[in-house]
């Protein structure tokens, strides 16, 4: 294991909760161990051992969050959205790879959103030539989790959204029957909802969409 990672092992160790570890296991429903230690706490150990120990190159950092996301613990892949999310400037256009891969390995909600949050919208938004030819292969690819962020990409985008694409996303994966793709087509729309409620209503009344991605994208027109 490199050194930049023993140091941050020992810091997980010590503050490793046995009383916590099976219940965030049970809820995660248990296909991932745990060290037992809660959001706030292990993002304060998170940022500032990434702060005081920053790394140099982007070789660096791809190695670093390869290597975390192959430890069993699941806080080992949270810390590593921390990491490279912290080290964007080095990013490079091939980086994408990375992400790719981090979004179909030991992929769930809770890696696949945050990366949808921390990650790709800042990838984006350096380089925006590869939205389209990135997205559509993901959107059209057999794995739910690129479907879901190909669906998901633009939900902090708001006024900036290409409601073109929104929809034809969507569109390709209305009759799904995953769980987890049905949920992220009523949030994409719920998000832009917020931006252009007339053109989310007009979307969802002209469509034939699973009830649960109906119910979530109207819901806060609801509220």
């Amino acid at each position: 294991m490199p050194k930049y990672l023993n140091e941050l092992k020992k810091l997980f160790s010590i503050s490793a909760n046995p009383e916590q570890r099976d219940g965030m296991k049970a809820y995660m429903l248990n296909q991932f161990d745990f060290y037992g230690i809660k959001t706030p706490e292990r993002d304060k150990i998170v940022k500032a051992y990434i702060k005081a120990n920053p790394l140099k190159t982007i070789e660096e950092v791809n190695g670093i969050v390869r290597k975390m996301w192959t430890f069993k613990e699941r806080e080992w892949q949270y810390a590593a959205i921390d990491v490279f999310r912290y080290h964007h400037p080095l990013w490079e256009e091939q980086v994408i790879d990375l992400i790719a891969s981090c979004l179909k390995t030991k992929s769930w909600w809770d890696t696949v959103d945050g990366i949808g949050s921390d990650w790709i919208p800042v990838y984006f938004s350096y380089y925006p030539h590869q939205i389209i030819p990135i997205t559509e292969r993901w959107n059209k690819s057999d794995n739910i989790w690129l479907q879901r962020s190909s669906i998901l990409f633009q939900r902090s985008y708001k006024k900036n959204t290409n409601t073109h694409l929104l929809a034809e996303y969507i569109l390709q994966h209305r009759l799904s029957k995953e769980f987890f793709i049905q949920k992220a087509i009523g949030w994409a729309l719920r998000e832009y909802s917020k931006t252009n409620p007339a053109w989310v209503k007009s979307f969802v009344e002209s469509h034939d969409l699973a009830p649960l991605s109906k119910r979530e994208a109207l819901k806060k027109m609801k509220d």
